[in-house]
């Protein structure tokens, strides 16, 4: 049988099969190793050994990531120098290179010539050094975390490997990612400190230790093995002089830091809170304040002085808090600055709560003693209370010990002035040498405000230069040298009524037995202010309803006007404590008005009494018209029409209300009143003012028309007189006339002496009605019963319009003139009266050439309706009135104040006394017709 060939295909195929062979078996050795090696030295040199002998790279470089510095790490590899140590070289990653993009996105990358890429940084170098020019770069990476990456070249360009490399390549250096992220989360878990089986230790040997001292030492050592830092210190808050000082340390004995003996930290050169207040506030928010080399949690000027007082470059303090009262902090130093792991500030934590539950045992009896004493001033704080019928020794004797007990100077009782807002101090205590405070005490901003009202304890201010609290109130009380108050309610839980202050001059801290008993003793005290604020109400009340009763009795006894509004604005100023009161005041109908009266203390509030105050058009008296009752406004709503005339530079809060009597009646005026900004209007004042000035609308309204009906008297019986003397004159006159004519004609002959006869006829009887007027109806009209035609009546009343009809050329009728013969029954004289009265103010209305019809049509047997017609104009609102009557309210201008209006009124009023009837209205075609409804006689 012939020997096969060399190059026979199944020699090619068993060799290529061998070498594939050999690639698997080399393959898993390397993983086997990457399984098993626990140094990342190792793990890289298995891969780069594989590297360089399974792949036929010039150069192979592998490099791993840190990522604190952003730089990769050369491990090692193969290039064609002799000399590898650049293999080994630092390379720090900058933006826009490609072993940055490889980190960063984590994928492959190929470079068809090395030489030629600018961003390979050193590699370009290497490249043109050994004719590098095709490469690949592989990222090192496992769970999306990258640590590292392997570089391939080869001296042919764009060299790109085949698929079964690709996957050895990606097999390898993926498990190679997956080896080093054990390692590195294998060596977090042994650096992680667990503080909780150190605190379990340390609590189970707290509980055999019989003292605080103890207890504290064993806390400073367990601590200080746990953190290990330079040293580790207890400090104790001392309320009293408010610093901390050192109580126990890990080094006992004397010994210096940086040169400073411990002796540093005892009570006479303590951290003073003052110094450290940020610090200090921290402590009481239960916060641990950490300073290390990158942070702090306090500001910087605060820092440095801490650090200054403790020596040290790095802190982490743990504030000691027992039922919300720091009694300390657990701090560990450093000399040097380091990086506090959150591990270590648990441990420190959880230290320090161990110190805050053991701590109150020892206290337990001091605290136990106290409360007996507490008890025992309590008791004889309520006895002085319950007892003493003088309140002010009640409260002496309540100062004294609570004074006594708390080592403070100071004892306040406030009460709230609901008026003002401000608090009355109606009680203090204080030292002989020490100046009191003065009172009341200024408004609480709405802050403070709801923080006492919404407060279950007593309110602490350690110190009143760093506190915020009660900021209006700062400033009084530093300039007398208080620093510190301790205040509480009267009556917790409700609305706030009163204060009980205790101050002291020195910052110090109100523990909790301080604060009960403050609040029991201010509870106590409440009974006392409640019992005064009711009395002072009650006095309040009582001086208002005197002053109101003056008020509306000074008005009801004001003979003018005048001197009502002088005396009506003055009092109200006084009632309202006001510094400025006016009343704006016009005459209905007319359109300007004045300031009738004001009562003005400073010239600060002043107006402008001099001018004219537009009524219809000035926003405030509109406001003030339009509105049913109070109106309260501030400065800064007015325009600028307004301020013309209130143009006082203080004004603020105003308060306006109009004149009102009736809801029908017409206000003529406005009173106003005006103070500060800010000034509140309590409700008793409000209801007073609402009182005084209703009172003065009536009062003023009274006098307004006794003075018109005074008016109207006076002028009536004057003119009645006049008259009366006039008609009496003219009648002696013409009797004495007829007589001489009755004398004449004796003298004449027949026919002379018959016509003046007649004339004489004619003349007595013109004049018998001036009889009747003179002796019946001197002061009252008189109703007569007489009868007469109505053709007679007519024709008369056309012979008293004749001269007015022909002035105007206007063409008259008498309609149904079957009707005129009609009898008429009844005053005739005021009906004939009446009936000219209507004629001539159908004639005057009338246009001239104008038409008047008159119609005469009986209704029945009684009655007889005559209309007058024309084709003029009337006012509408003379219509109105005419037909409504007159306004209940007598001073509002009307139409029926003066003629036609007056004796049209006068002529319908007449006609109702006598049964009949008289109207005016408007037709549909624009005529006016004036009806008169008269009596028919009897047949």
């Amino acid at each position: 049988m012939a020997q096969p060939s060399l190059f026979s295909p199944g020699m090619v195929q068993h060799k290529e099969s061998s070498a594939s062979e050999k690639q698997l078996v080399a393959l898993g050795k390397t993983l086997q190793t990457l399984r098993e090696a626990e140094s990342a030295d190792i793990l890289v040199a298995a891969v780069l050994d594989y590297l360089q002998a399974y792949f036929d790279y010039a150069l192979v470089w592998i490099g791993l990531y840190d990522r604190v510095d952003h730089r990769l790490f050369g491990k090692g590899g193969t290039s064609p120098s002799p000399d590898q140590s650049f293999l080994r070289q630092k390379i720090l990653l900058k933006p826009g290179d490609i072993l940055e993009q490889i980190v960063v996105q984590q994928r492959p990358y190929g470079i068809p010539d090395l030489r030629e890429e600018s961003r390979a940084g050193i590699w370009q170098k290497a490249a043109q050094r050994f004719n590098i020019q095709g490469a690949l770069l592989f990222p090192i990476r496992h769970r999306d975390r990258c640590f590292g990456v392997a570089l391939l070249g080869s001296h042919l360009w764009g060299v790109s490997p085949r698929s079964e490399e690709k996957a050895r390549l990606a097999m390898v250096l993926s498990s190679l990612g997956a080896a080093l992220y054990q390692i590195e989360t294998d060596w977090q878990r042994q650096q992680v400190k667990r503080p909780d089986q150190p605190l379990l230790t340390l609590l189970h040997k707290l509980r055999s230790l019989p003292t605080l001292a103890q207890r504290l030492e064993e806390v400073v050592e367990q601590t200080h093995l746990f953190v290990a830092p330079s040293r580790t210190n207890v400090y104790w808050f001392e309320r009293e002089r408010r610093y901390f000082w050192r109580r126990v340390g890990n080094r006992q004995k004397a010994g210096t830091v940086y040169g400073v003996v411990a002796d540093l930290y005892s009570a006479s050169n303590g951290i003073m809170v003052q110094e450290v207040n940020t610090f200090y506030q921290s402590l009481v928010a239960d916060q641990m304040v950490a300073v290390s080399e990158a942070q702090s949690s306090l500001r910087s000027d605060v820092t440095n002085r801490l650090m200054q007082h403790l020596k040290a470059r790095s802190l982490l303090a743990a504030p000691i808090i027992f039922q919300n009262e720091l009694l300390g902090f657990l701090s560990v130093e450093g000399n040097e600055a380091r990086l506090w792991e959150e591990e270590e500030k648990n441990f420190v934590r959880g230290a320090a709560q161990l110190i805050a539950l053991t701590a109150p045992l020892e206290e337990m009896e001091e605290n136990v003693q106290r409360i007996r004493t507490d008890q025992a001033l309590m008791a004889g704080v309520a006895r002085s209370i319950y007892s003493d019928t003088d309140w002010k020794a009640a409260l002496k004797t309540s100062a004294e010990a609570l004074c006594a007990r708390l080592k403070a100077e100071r004892f306040l009782v406030l009460l709230h002035d609901r008026d003002s807002g401000t608090f009355e101090i109606c009680y203090q205590s204080q030292p002989n040498n020490r100046r009191p405070v003065t009172s009341p005490l200024a408004t609480l901003n709405e802050v403070d405000w709801q923080m006492l009202e919404r407060a279950t304890e007593p309110i602490a201010i350690e110190n009143l230069e760093d506190d915020l609290k009660l900021l209006a109130w700062r400033n009084a009380f530093l300039e007398l040298g208080v620093h510190s108050l301790l205040v509480s309610s009267t009556s917790l839980g409700h609305q706030l009524e009163g204060l009980l202050l205790i101050a002291h001059e020195a910052s110090r801290t109100w523990n909790g037995s301080e604060r009960s008993i403050v609040q029991a003793v201010a509870q106590q005290v409440g009974l006392i202010l409640h019992q005064w604020q009711l009395q002072k109400q009650a006095d309040q009340q009582q001086r208002m309803h005197a002053s109101i009763q003056w008020g509306i009795t000074s008005m009801q006894q004001a003979a003018t006007i005048d001197r009502l509004e002088n005396m009506a604005v003055q009092h109200i100023a006084q009632v309202l404590q006001v510094p400025l009161a006016a009343l704006a005041t016009w005459t209905p109908g007319r359109r300007g008005g004045r300031l009738s009266a004001t009562a003005c203390t400073s010239d600060k509030f002043s107006l402008n009494a001099e001018m004219v105050l537009p009524v219809h058009t000035d926003p405030l008296l509109q406001w003030a018209l339009q509105t049913d009752g109070l109106l309260p406004l501030n400065v800064n709503d007015l325009p600028a029409e307004t301020r013309q005339w209130m143009c006082g530079r203080e004004i603020g809060q105003i308060l306006v209300m109009a004149l009102r009597t009736a809801r029908d009646h017409e206000p003529s005026g406005v009173l106003i009143v005006a103070d500060r900004q800010g000034r509140k209007w309590p409700e008793r004042y409000l209801n007073a003012f609402a009182m005084l000035v209703n009172q003065l609308a009536w009062c003023r309204r009274h006098l307004l028309l006794q003075e018109r009906t005074r008016q109207q008297c006076q002028e009536l019986e004057r003119l009645n007189w006049y008259k009366q003397r006039r008609i009496e004159d003219i009648y002696r006159s013409i009797n004495s006339g007829i007589r001489k004519i009755a004398d004449v004609i004796n003298q004449k002959d027949a026919l002379g002496a018959m016509r003046l006869q007649q004339s004489l006829r004619y003349l007595q009887g013109s004049v018998m009605p001036l009889t009747r007027i003179i002796k019946q109806e001197q002061w009252h009209l008189r109703t007569a019963q007489e009868t007469a035609p109505l053709a007679g009546l007519l024709k008369r009343t056309l012979e008293r319009v004749d001269e007015i009809i022909k002035q105007r050329q206007l063409w008259s009728q008498v309609h149904n003139q079957a009707n005129a013969s009609a009898v008429l029954g009844g005053d005739i004289d005021k009906i004939e009266l009446i009936s000219y009265e209507l004629m001539l103010a159908a004639c005057t209305r009338a246009k001239v050439g104008g038409r008047i019809d008159i119609w005469c049509r009986p209704i029945d047997d009684r009655w007889l309706e005559i209309s007058i017609t024309d084709n003029g104009e009337i006012e509408p609102q003379l219509l109105k009135d005419l037909e409504d009557g007159r306004s209940s309210d007598l001073l509002a201008p009307s139409t029926l104040d003066r003629p036609p209006g007056l004796h049209l009124a006068i002529c319908q009023a007449l006609m109702q006394q006598a049964g009949g009837e008289l109207t005016i209205a408007k037709l549909e075609d624009e005529r006016i017709l004036s009806r008169l409804v008269l009596p028919l006689a009897a047949p």
